[in-house]
């Protein structure tokens, strides 16, 4: 189990940095509190973001606006190897060793300006990653307290098994919405419920507001009437529909937009009738339930 206690919807810096909303560290100290005023305490990054750049934009911003570090809790991730002018490599890949690691853990903690990360994530599975390798080195950064926990991104159940057998898993970010159902029945948040792994779920608003699709007009037009009967936004909504399930998912939501930042932590109060949980599922499947 986790010793890490993360809020209940996190903010994913990923578009904060040169990817996207290029933010000035002014900008970003201004984003950092605005979401600690409104609970948001949880910040998810990785090393790779903007080409390796975000987290220490972030890191800079962080320590200029002098909010204690108790405050705060930081999630990043390692492994991703990509192609650009901040890293010498030829084919996008990924990387597991112990020392690589170990060293990408404490490039990652002096970026953020920090001594700790409550969250340390391996990005995506490797075939050729060796659990033993990386037990090692997470137990040593553990032993170390440069990371509080330990988890994974995008592993299956049988990779998730893999890792779990040597060293402790507190979590796993998934892709997870109404419009990506998918690790609600293949058995992942089974196995997650089972062995006490917290799931995170990356892009929980899924397709609705971004593809003009028979299933995205189906949900628009419930949502629509949700609005009218609960008194809170379509977005919120969806992260509603994801807080209801047992498995005690963690939405990451990626909004710089500040009065969307200001609505999401509402999800966590909105409580869904069930037959209103199940008639999002059902308008994204196209079907009744059997």
């Amino acid at each position: 189990m986790s010793k890490t206690t993360l809020s209940p919807i996190i903010s994913g810096t990923m578009n904060w940095g040169v990817w996207d909303k290029n933010l000035t560290t002014k900008e970003m100290e201004n984003m950092i509190q605005l979401c600690i005023e409104n609970k948001i305490t949880t910040f998810d990054h990785a090393d790779i973001y903007g080409d390796y750049t975000t987290e220490a934009d972030f890191g800079k911003a962080f320590h200029n606006s002098k909010i204690s570090r108790e405050k705060i809790q930081l999630i990043t991730k390692c492994g991703i190897q990509l192609v650009t002018e901040n890293r010498n490599n030829k084919i996008k890949h990924y990387e597991y060793s112990k020392d690589y690691i170990i060293w990408s853990a404490e490039e990652s903690l002096k970026k953020l300006k920090t001594d700790y990360v409550d969250v340390f994530l391996l990005h995506r599975p490797s075939p050729l990653m060796q659990a033993d390798e990386i037990a090692e080195a997470v137990e040593k950064l553990k032993s170390e307290g440069k990371i509080i926990d330990f988890g994974l991104s995008n592993f299956t159940n049988s990779q998730t098994e893999l890792i779990r057998q040597k060293t402790e898993v507190s979590f796993n970010q998934v892709q997870f919405s109404a419009t990506h159902y998918e690790p609600m029945i293949d058995g992942s948040l089974d196995y997650m419920q089972t062995h006490g792994i917290r799931p995170l779920s990356w892009n929980p608003l899924g397709t609705v507001f971004r593809e003009d699709t028979k299933k995205t007009r189906r949900l628009k037009k419930l949502l629509a009437d949700l609005v009218q009967k609960y008194s809170f936004g379509s977005d919120t909504l969806l992260l509603a529909w994801i807080l209801k399930h047992p498995a005690g998912i963690i939405p990451i939501a990626g909004t710089v937009n500040i009065a969307r930042i200001q609505s999401l932590i509402k999800a966590v109060e909105l409580k869904l009738d069930k037959e209103d949980w199940f008639a999002i599922w059902t308008e994204s499947m196209g079907d009744d339930v059997a």
